[in-house]
């Protein structure tokens, strides 16, 4: 990456976190002044940054432009909202969408639960992939040639003493997943939360994304949160029917 783009993805990143000055902006880069300023006079050129009387500087509008375009364009978040959104209200559980993006599974979609308990989770933030329900639905429906590529380069972050810690152990795993067509998160990521996950497909039967219910043990316990399952796959076959899959399309595996 070239410096002068490092430099400017990096003041966007601090833009992001709240309005900045030159000076804030030229220590947080370690350079002079100048050279923000050239920076930044280009990208105002463009609407990526614009600046206040103070001097301040902020996040423009083209960003905002380019992130609604962004989210419009995942037409999975889009035909699978409103299937999120019967599923959360049905169950009263905490729901999730994810996809595979550059070797992370992200959170691109979220309804809390209609109680009071409330999830790590958030739109945006990747999901680990060896310890979660969604992380293993969409390794598992990457081309199994990549499979052990992909589990030597996790880091096996223990959450709680049910994480899995090998890439021998998630092979495994994905090997379940794959043969059950769902994924379980049994207390691995969060202790005392279960969690199962779907795929969803798109018309040509490649997995997009995943949908999963998360429930703490204090409302269900791990067999009553399976007994959901049907519901959950119910809603991921009804999104990706939308994107033109057929329901009769064989599953994982």
């Amino acid at each position: 990456m070239s410096q002068s783009l490092h430099r400017a993805l990096t003041i966007l990143a601090q833009l992001g976190e709240d309005s900045k000055t030159l000076d804030q902006l030229a220590t947080r880069l370690g350079v002079h002044k100048s050279t923000v300023l050239r920076l930044l006079q280009t990208m105002e050129s463009e609407r990526f940054v614009t600046h206040d009387a103070e001097h301040r500087y902020r996040l423009g509008s083209r960003l905002f432009e380019l992130a609604n375009r962004s989210l419009e364009g995942r037409d999975v978040r889009t035909a699978a909202r409103p299937h999120l959104t019967a599923l959360n209200a049905e169950t009263g559980q905490t729901i999730h969408l994810a996809t595979y993006e550059s070797g992370e599974a992200i959170y691109i979609d979220k309804l809390d639960a209609t109680q009071s308990v409330r999830m790590y989770s958030r739109i945006g933030r990747p999901a680990p992939l060896h310890c979660t329900a969604v992380g293993k639905v969409l390794v598992s429906a990457q081309p199994r040639g990549l499979w052990r590529e992909i589990a030597e380069g996790i880091e096996y972050r223990p959450f709680t003493d049910r994480t899995i810690r090998t890439p021998e152990q998630y092979l495994t795993e994905l090997e379940l997943v794959a043969a059950q067509g769902f994924a379980e998160d049994h207390e691995e990521h969060e202790s005392f939360v279960n969690c199962v996950a779907v795929p969803i497909r798109n018309g040509t039967g490649a997995v997009v994304a995943a949908l999963s219910m998360s429930v703490p043990d204090m409302l269900l316990d791990h067999d009553q949160v399976l007994g959901l399952l049907p519901r959950v796959r119910a809603a991921a076959d009804a999104v990706s029917t939308e994107l033109g899959w057929s329901p009769s399309a064989d599953r994982l595996g």
